[in-house]
């Protein structure tokens, strides 16, 4: 999202709709936020009708948009079903329909999947739901590339993530995409939860307990964000962890769902997206401080991970120019900038 400008989000709301799901979009989007000096989006509720009975009839909505507002989102929220079995209402699919033809985005939260997957948005996409409905939505749904072991999956203009929760992650991660990581950072610290939750749903799955279960990586993960400019290697964490690298993939693996040179890339990325944000100049100097090495490795990184260049992230995320100094020139009084 380009700076200076405002994002219209609408959020779906229906009868069965989850009441805490509607929470984290009103947290994320609705909320104003003047501490961050910069335009936040434009947040309304929809329903048919302009009303929803919400989940086990615990209260009702009135007077909110009726779904003509989906028409003029930009990105359209679809929470999540309570019975995935029950056909979505025909209006709510044709609204999805439609804001896809005309390249809104659209974010689906747990079994909201589902409806997009109705809609047929989702054939030949990337996509994930809560694993409790994996099996049966990929039997419902063949077309539609299903990952059922992360917290979120990004598609481009389609967006969904696992479960409740997942909607907290999702949305962190649709701020970052449209602001950066600094300001990403603040909305999450506001919110006491983490910008990043480490790991995917396959940590939350009902499996059986091991008997001696691994000791938190955490202590490592925090150490190794302290020391991101200095040369560490699989072994060095593997040696802080007092395990063997062997061993320390498989805790990866199994904690985070990723391996321990991917997991640092990513953080190492992530520190220098942080430093172009707060204006930090110097594609080597960057590549140093984030660990990165060189200014071509950190250039082929940062594309891999956000699809722009340096100079494009500097270009949308960076500090803002200040604005050119007016002066008078004293002969004639004309105004001219500095």
């Amino acid at each position: 999202m380009p700076k200076g400008s405002s994002h219209r989000v609408v959020m779906i709301v229906s009868d069965g709709s989850n009441p805490f799901e509607m929470g984290v979009a009103t947290e994320l989007f609705g909320l104003r936020r003047p501490e961050l000096r910069r335009p936040w989006y434009d947040f309304a509720l929809a329903a048919p009708g302009g009303q929803a009975r919400m989940h086990r009839g615990f209260f009702t909505l009135a007077d909110v948009a009726g779904l003509e507002a989906v028409d003029a989102a930009d990105t359209v929220i679809v929470p999540n079903r309570p019975d995935p079995e029950t056909p979505a209402d025909p209006e709510i699919l044709a609204a999805i329909r439609r804001a896809d033809a005309r390249g809104a985005r659209l974010m689906g939260f747990c079994t909201g999947a589902f409806t997009l997957a109705e809609a047929g948005v989702l054939d030949n996409r990337r996509a994930t739901t809560h694993w409790r409905w994996a099996e049966a939505f990929t039997a419902r749904y063949p077309r539609v590339q299903l990952e059922p072991d992360v917290l979120f999956v990004d598609d481009g203009t389609v967006l969904t993530a696992a479960g409740s929760a997942a909607a907290l992650d999702l949305g962190l991660y649709v701020i970052q995409r449209d602001h950066g990581a600094e300001i990403v950072n603040a909305v999450s610290r506001r919110l006491v939860f983490t910008g990043h939750r480490e790991g995917g749903q396959q940590q939350f799955v009902e499996r059986p307990v091991p008997e001696s279960p691994d000791a938190s990586l955490a202590p490592v993960l925090e150490w190794a964000r302290q020391h991101l400019d200095q040369p560490l290697a699989v072994a060095d964490l593997a040696a802080r962890a007092s395990t063997s690298a062997a061993t320390l993939h498989r805790r990866f693996r199994a904690e985070l769902g990723t391996t321990p040179l991917a997991w640092l890339t990513a953080e190492r990325v992530t520190l220098a997206r942080r430093l172009i944000e707060r204006g930090e100049h110097g594609l080597d100097r960057i590549a140093a401080r984030s660990g990165l090495g060189t200014g071509a490795n950190l250039r082929s990184q940062l594309r891999r991970h956000t699809g722009l260049s340096p100079s494009e992230y500097r270009k949308r995320f960076g500090p803002a120019e200040p604005a050119p100094r007016s002066t008078v020139d004293p002969p004639n009084g004309l105004l001219h900038s500095a």
